[in-house]
Parts: structure tokens; C-alpha cells; sequence
């Protein structure tokens, strides 16, 4: 994906949303006023180890690490980018070079790089000193972003500052030495952008974002009475529900309850990636339910929901479209409806960099449930992640039970064998050490099938196993089975 978007890239040249930075000896300076440029503007990305025409020089591998790490500070730092954001740059190779790709979104918030406002003209990045200038880039941000909305009552006393501890933590638990270890309560807040003024009225105050993250439960209700989400179990009884939790309380411990929900009422299967031990269960519902948490249109009277059914789940709410059409891993434009939202649950670990989350989705799904996840985008969207009908679930007490499997069709029986085979190249893609023991337990599947299904592979020639049994390892030929 980031080659692709290279080789597009450097086919198009610098332009409003494309830039290269050479960066011989470690990330130059002006490189934040590109970052702060973009988010005022339309968004772009950013190519570190690229020369202005395009040419790749790449940059120090073992450097590469540090100047990520270095980058996350630097825009998480208020005395560089304000409001601060969090990005997450990507490190991939090229050609055998080592390139630093940063997508940054557009953001709903006026930014400044050492304390100057820069803006996108062409390919360049402009300061912007003119008081007109700046209002009318606040006016343009103030119809796109509901969540920057600004209610001048809303105080202190209206959100939970009791969760900042607990916030902190888990932002340095993602990444050590996080600017918010050394900011006071409020001034981690101001510094999210969950404080700001409205060019339009002059109001001063904590806007919609701040609301919905850490709003009191009676402050949430009066800003946005609509707002809840509905968490239905339908496994057996379809016209009402077999369980239900109303969630109506600020972003944060939604999360979590909504979590527990997913927890109470969804198989775990695990997944061996290289040496770790993953809950595939725990990773789709994260990406799914915070997708939903984070990019829906808060002021709509649109009743959110996150079901699950025998055959399948899925999420619903409302969105602010940008096409009606599926969305493909391979194939999008991330596209944020909720930044400041966005890069809160970023920082705190609740989701990863913009767009990520979707390949994610479909990687974890397939290994799951054997088959893709839908996401469409449009006036409500819906994720639909489809569940392995091998197993249900008691209604009472959420236990799995094995079904006996039905006598299916032999167009089936090879639809089932492919998927098989699918799913056996994921694991060995994360680990080629893996054994087929290690796939069985993981996946769930039958010994049978997983057997069959490496049979099919080396006899295709899409695996072939290298060393001994028990120490050595399979690799992947080639992918696809003609």
C-alpha cells in the first residue's frame, strides 16, 4: 500500500497535499511547518528519505525508529504543534531503501507551528499573519467539524476530571515519555482541542469533543439528547433481543462497557502472532467499536447500534458521507469525520493512525470468520463482520457450544477448503515457524481441515517446508493457488 501511494506520489510531484523531505541527517525543522500546513488545509502525506523531484535517497535504518519516535513528540509537544495531534508514521522499504511515510488528516482546529499559522498554497508551506485570513480558515473548519462546536456554560465542574489520571497513564502506556506525563488536568485537555473559540460568535469554551469524551452523564443528555448507543444480543429470539445495554454516557466508558458487551457475547478465538498470544474477538470489536464510537454525527437524532446475531455482527450510525460505496483495505482514502475524537482515542490506545484500523479489520476478520468484513460508507454506516456458524452460543449464559456441522454441497465443500488455505497463509505469514498443531488451537478449525489445507498448498506450490520438522520453518512460494 505505502509503495503504491510512493510510486503515485512521485509520478504526481509536490503538490497541496504531497510532500518529500530528504532528511540526511535526522528530520529537518521545517517538516512541522508541512505538518502544521496540512492540517489546516486539506491534509497530505508526508515522504521522509524523498528528494523534491522525487528521487528516493531513504534514510537511516537504524535511525528510522528514533526519528518516529522523535516525531510523535515533537507534534505532541504544544510548544511546536498547537492544538497538539497525534500521528503515527509508518516505516517501510522501497527499493531496499528505507522511506518514513506521515498521513496527516485535516484537522477541525486552526493550527500553529511555533506559535505562526502555515497554510497549503501549491506546494508550499505559507505563513498566515493577517487576522482575516485566519477567521475565515476558523469559518471554513466550523462547517465541516460539529464536534469542534463551542458551548461557553459548559465548565470544569460539567466533565469528568476524575478519568485524567487514568487517561495519562494509558497514553504513556502507548507511548513512554508522552507530553501529557508533564501537563496538568486542564492543560492536557486545552492541548487535545477539546478547548477552543469560535471565530464566528467569539465564544470561548470546551467544545462538543470535550462533551462527548468526558461529559457528565446529565451534561451529555442536554447537549445532545439523542445520543446513545443500543447494544442488542439476537440469536434466538430476532423480533426483541436475547440481551440489551443502553449506553448513554461519555465516549470513554462507553468504550468499555460496550467492550464488556462484546466480551459476554462473542466467542474468543486466538491467534499466534510470531511468539504472542492475540484474542482475535478483542481485536475486531475494538476496530469495530470504536470506528463507531469515534466517526459517527454526534447531533443526530440517528439511534446508534451494535448487534450481534447467530450468523453475524454489526454496527450502525450516523455519518457525514463521502460516497455510498464499500469500502476496500486496498482501496481508500482514510477520512476522518471526528479528528480531535479521533486523536484522543489515538493517544489513550483506543485506536491506531487513521486508516489503519480498516486493513487491520479485514486481516483479523478473515482469521475469525473465514471471510471478509463489509464496511459501507453512506448516511449510516454500517461495519458487518460475519461469524463462523460452526459455533453458538447458549442465550442465557453466553457459553459456545460445538453445532454438528450440515452436510454441505461440494461448490461449498471447495469455497471452505479455499478459505482454509487463506487463513493457514496469514498465520504463516506471521510466523513461519508456526506448527499446524499451534493453527488447529488458534483458529478453532478441525485437525482435518487444516491438514488438508496444507496439503493443498504444497501441492499447488504455494508452500514448501524448509529444514526439519521440528525446527524448521514454511515459506510462502508464491501467493494464490493457479
Amino acid at each position: 500500500m505505502s509503495i503504491e501511494k510512493l510510486n503515485k506520489a512521485r509520478v504526481i510531484g509536490e503538490n497541496v497535499r504531497i510532500e518529500f523531505k530528504r532528511c540526511g541527517a535526522g528530520i529537518e525543522s521545517d517538516t512541522y511547518e508541512t505538518v502544521c500546513s496540512f492540517l489546516n488545509r486539506f491534509g497530505g502525506d508526508i515522504y521522509l528519505g524523498v528528494e523534491d523531484n522525487g528521487t528516493v535517497r531513504g534514510v537511516s535504518e537504524k535511525a528510522a525508529p528514533d526519528m518516529v519516535k522523535n516525531f510523535i513528540n515533537m507534534v505532541g509537544n504544544p510548544d511546536i504543534i498547537s492544538p497538539t495531534v497525534y500521528l503515527e508514521p509508518n516505516i517501510f522499504k522501497y527499493d531496499g531503501m528505507t522511506i518514513i511515510h506521515i498521513h496527516i488528516p485535516v484537522s477541525p482546529d486552526v493550527h500553529t507551528c511555533k506559535k505562526v499559522v502555515f497554510d497549503r498554497v501549491g506546494d508550499s508551506d505559507v505563513k498566515v499573519k493577517g487576522t482575516n485570513r485566519i477567521a475565515e480558515m476558523y469559518i471554513r473548519k466550523h462547517d465541516i467539524f460539529t464536534e469542534r462546536r463551542v458551548y461557553k456554560y459548559v465548565t470544569e465542574d460539567d466533565l469528568r476530571l476524575d478519568m485524567i489520571p487514568r487517561l495519562r497513564q494509558l497514553a504513556l502506556n502507548r507511548t513512554p515519555g508522552h507530553p501529557w506525563k508533564e501537563m496538568g488536568d486542564i492543560e492536557i485537555l486545552k492541548s487535545a482541542g477539546l478547548y477552543g473559540e469560535d471565530k464566528t460568535t467569539g465564544d470561548k469554551g470546551y467544545n462538543l469533543a470535550a462533551v462527548m469524551l468526558l461529559g457528565k452523564d446529565d451534561v451529555i443528555r442536554s447537549v445532545v439528547p439523542a445520543y446513545r448507543t443500543d447494544a442488542l444480543l439476537r440469536r434466538v429470539n430476532h423480533d426483541r433481543y436475547d440481551d440489551r445495554l443502553i449506553v448513554q454516557t461519555n465516549l470513554i466508558e462507553g468504550f468499555d462497557r460496550l467492550m464488556g458487551f462484546a466480551e459476554k457475547h462473542l466467542l474468543d478465538k486466538f491467534y499466534l502472532e510470531g511468539s504472542a498470544r492475540i484474542s482475535l474477538r478483542d481485536i475486531i470489536s475494538r476496530e469495530i467499536l470504536a470506528n463507531t464510537l469515534i466517526h459517527r454525527e454526534f447531533t443526530s437524532s440517528y439511534v446508534a447500534k451494535f448487534v450481534i446475531e447467530k450468523n453475524r455482527m454489526y454496527t450502525e450510525n450516523a455519518n457525514r458521507a463521502g460516497s455510498d460505496d464499500p469500502i476496500e483495505p486496498d482501496d481508500f482514502e482514510p477520512n476522518s469525520k471526528n479528528p480531535i475524537v479521533a486523536a484522543f482515542f489515538r493517544n489513550i490506545g483506543f485506536a491506531d493512525e487513521l486508516g489503519s484500523g480498516t486493513r487491520r479489520l479485514f486481516k483479523y476478520v478473515l482469521l475469525y470468520s473465514g471471510t471478509n468484513p463489509q464496511m459501507i460508507d453512506g448516511d449510516v454506516f454500517r461495519t458487518i463482520v460475519p461469524l463462523d456458524d460452526s459455533y453458538s452460543f447458549d442465550a442465557n449464559i453466553g457459553e459456545p457450544k460445538i453445532k454438528t456441522p450440515n452436510k454441505t454441497s461440494k461448490p461449498q465443500k471447495e469455497k471452505e477448503r479455499a478459505l482454509i488455505e487463506v487463513l493457514i497463509i496469514e498465520y504463516v505469514k506471521a510466523n513461519p515457524k508456526i506448527t499446524q498443531k499451534e493453527i488447529i488451537e488458534a483458529s478453532g478449525k478441525s485437525k482435518r481441515a487444516i491438514q488438508e489445507g496444507f496439503a493443498g498448498l504444497q501441492a499447488k506450490g504455494v508452500l514448501v517446508r524448509e529444514g526439519s520438522k521440528m525446527d524448521g520453518l514454511w515459506k510462502i512460494v508464491r501467493e494464490g493457488g493457479e
